[in-house]
C-alpha cells in the first residue's frame, strides 16, 4: 500500500522569509493570523491549526552544515515526523537567497533502519541514503517544536504562515526518535515563517508593517546546536541577521 502524501511543508511554495519575535508579539501575531487565514488541514487543537513537529538533523563530523561551508551552507538533510505518526519524511531543503525547494519522500518509521545498514535502488528513500553517504552526514540532534499553521489562497498561488514555539533539542547519535528529556533551545521567543509563490502578498506586507517586523536568517538547527554545546564556542559562527529581501 502506498504511503500517504502530506501537504505540510511540501516545497511547492517558492519563497520563505523568517522572523524571530518575542513571545508576547508571537501571541498577538497568532490572533492576527487566526482572524485572516484558514487553519492548516492537518492541524488539531481547539482552532484546528496546531501540531507538533520533530526532526532529526544531519551534519558532518566537522559540522560543515552548521558552519555553512561551501555547498553545505545551502542545504539541510533531515527526517521529519509529525506528532506520533508512524510515517516520517526524508527531506532535503535547498535554499538560494529567499527561494527554496524541497525534496520529500514518505517512508514508514520502521524503514529508517535501512539508512543504517544500506538500501537498494528500488527503495524510495535510496536517494536520501546516497546523499548521507556522499556528503558524510550523520545524525546530530533532534529538534521538536509546537507549530501553528494557517493557510490561504491568492491569485499568485497558496500562501502559508507558521509560528513555532517551545523549540526543544536533544543530542542524537542514531537513526531513531528519542524520548530523552529535551533542552529548551529558544526561550521566550518564536519563529515566524511566511511562505508564498511569487511577490510578497499584500496580507503579509500588512503583517510586517503592523508588527514592525525585520526579516532574519533564523535557523532552529543552529539554535539547537548552540544550546546543546555540540560545537566549541571558539569555532561557532553567529548567524547573519537582517538584510533578507522580499521577492
Amino acid at each position: 500500500m502506498p504511503l500517504p502524501a502530506d501537504t505540510r511543508d511540501s516545497g511547492a511554495l517558492a519563497f520563505e522569509i523568517k522572523f524571530l519575535v518575542d513571545a508576547a508579539t508571537g501571541r498577538r501575531i497568532r490572533d492576527w493570523a487566526r482572524a485572516r487565514l484558514e487553519p492548516d488541514p492537518h492541524g488539531e487543537g481547539p482552532f484546528g491549526d496546531q501540531y507538533c513537529t520533530t526532526s532529526l538533523y544531519f551534519d558532518t563530523p566537522g559540522f560543515d552544515v552548521f558552519h555553512r561551508r561551501g555547498s553545505y551552507g545551502r542545504s539541510k538533510l533531515r527526517i521529519r515526523r509529525y506528532d506520533a505518526e508512524h510515517v516520517v519524511f526524508l527531506e532535503r531543503k535547498l535554499r538560494r537567497a529567499t527561494r527554496l525547494s524541497k525534496r520529500r519522500t514518505p517512508v514508514s518509521l520502521e524503514e529508517l533502519r535501512r539508512l543504517g545498514r544500506g538500501a537498494d535502488g528500488a527503495w524510495p528513500g535510496q536517494w536520501f541514503h546516497q546523499r548521507l553517504l556522499l556528503r558524510r552526514l550523520q545524525p546530530v540532534c533532534q529538534i521538536s517544536y509546537d507549530r501553528l499553521a494557517r493557510v490561504g489562497a491568492r491569485h499568485t498561488g497558496p500562501i502559508r504562515l507558521t509560528l513555532d514555539e517551545a523549540v526543544r533539542a536533544v543530542a542524537s547519535t542514531g537513526l531513531q526518535f528519542a524520548d530523552d528529556e529535551p533542552l529548551r533551545a529558544l526561550e521566550e521567543r518564536m519563529v515566524l515563517e511566511l511562505k508564498y509563490r511569487a511577490a510578497l502578498p499584500a496580507l503579509f506586507r500588512q503583517l510586517v508593517e503592523a508588527f514592525t517586523l525585520t526579516p532574519q536568517a533564523v535557523s532552529k538547527y543552529r539554535f539547537a546546536v548552540d544550546a546543546l554545546r555540540l560545537v566549541p564556542e571558539d569555532t561557532a559562527v553567529a548567524p547573519p541577521v537582517g538584510d533578507a529581501t522580499y521577492a
